[in-house]
């Protein structure tokens, strides 16, 4: 009888054994997909029955009462963590359970180009991680939380800098703007900031006139004759009647030549009628258009002018009586090609 009973219970655990390793170890993720990959977004604040209709609903458990049993013995129902999870085909219940209890997200790459206002750098951003664009919109309004970065609203779009960046999906509005400050920051160096000086701006003054800039010409190589232009106009009080400005101002795409009557918009970006620059930029410069700003030389010219020959590029001037001679040979041109 005791070796009857020895013998059963070594048989039961034998039993458990095996459904141990079979639950836990035998692949229980197929993903039936060209590259055997699938990416599972676990939401801020999901309990484990979330996380087993998330997992439920993209088909990939082969069998679900497996992953329940496992990650119940695992105590994954108390240590759910939200983010985004690469999973493998192939996967077994344990190697999905450690990797979802301990949170091993991948990051997900956002790239912050062509924004022209706050709203299109929150949208940008909101469609690639958890944190919607309202809630990025506030905190970019948001007078009191914004100073500890030393931006106000109008100007919280300098905090921004065109690039690719890698952000957790669960990273909050706040985080992200932190993410942010962090590498503007690192963007504006010593160096950097003792050019701006040099030309007579803060840092964020130079953010405004790149914005100007990079819509005022896409030739790299004479960015910073422009910007020059722009600074000698401010030095001497003169205003900066940009039409990049006015184009803001208006938001009308369908202003494809910047006439008379445009420039008596009442708006805080016409710099036809205010001196100075505009309280905030008017899209995201490129990282080369701010050092082309920084690196403005000196000279004598006030004015520019498109070319004639619509190449792109511009003639400078140092006197309006120069200058009108230039626009009038490109107004003739534009009034040739019947451009209203």
């Amino acid at each position: 009888m005791p070796l009857i009973l020895c013998s059963l219970v070594g048989l039961i655990m034998l039993v458990a054994l095996a459904r141990f390793v079979l639950y836990a170890f035998i692949p229980n993720v197929y993903i039936a997909n060209n590259t055997g990959l699938c990416s599972v977004y676990i939401r801020t604040g999901s309990t484990f029955q979330n996380v087993v209709d998330t997992l439920i609903s993209k088909g990939i458990l082969f069998d679900v009462q497996s992953f329940k049993w496992l990650s119940k013995r695992k105590n994954y129902p108390h240590h759910v963590h939200a983010g985004h999870y690469r999973l493998t085909s192939g996967m077994s219940n344990n190697e999905l359970i450690n990797m979802l209890r301990a949170g091993w997200q991948v990051p997900v790459k956002i790239m912050i180009q062509n924004a022209r206002t706050k709203e299109d750098i929150a949208g940008q951003i909101s469609k690639k991680i958890e944190t919607d664009s309202i809630s990025l919109l506030m905190k970019l309004n948001d007078h009191q939380f914004l100073a500890m970065f030393g931006v106000t609203p109008e100007k919280s779009l300098c905090l921004f800098l065109p690039n690719t960046y890698k952000f957790y999906w669960n990273t909050t509005a706040e985080g992200v703007i932190h993410r942010m400050f962090r590498e503007y920051k690192k963007f504006w160096n010593e160096e950097r900031i003792m050019k701006a000086k040099a030309i007579g701006l803060d840092i964020q003054d130079v953010f405004i006139l790149a914005s100007i800039v990079e819509k005022e010409t896409e030739k790299g190589d004479e960015k910073s004759m422009i910007a020059s232009v722009y600074l000698n106009r401010m030095k001497k009080g003169i205003s900066l009647q940009a039409d990049p400005t006015i184009l803001y101002a208006w938001n009308d795409p369908s202003i494809k030549r910047v006439l008379k009557r445009h420039t008596v918009i009442n708006s805080p970006f016409n710099t036809y009628l205010n001196k100075g620059l505009p309280p905030g930029p008017i899209c995201l410069p490129s990282l080369q258009t701010i050092d082309a700003v920084l690196q403005a030389p000196e000279n004598q010219y006030l004015y520019f002018c498109a070319k004639e020959d619509l190449g792109g590029y511009h003639v400078f001037a140092k006197t309006l009586r120069e200058h009108n001679k230039n626009a009038r040979r490109y107004q003739m041109m534009l009034n040739k090609m019947n451009i209203r």
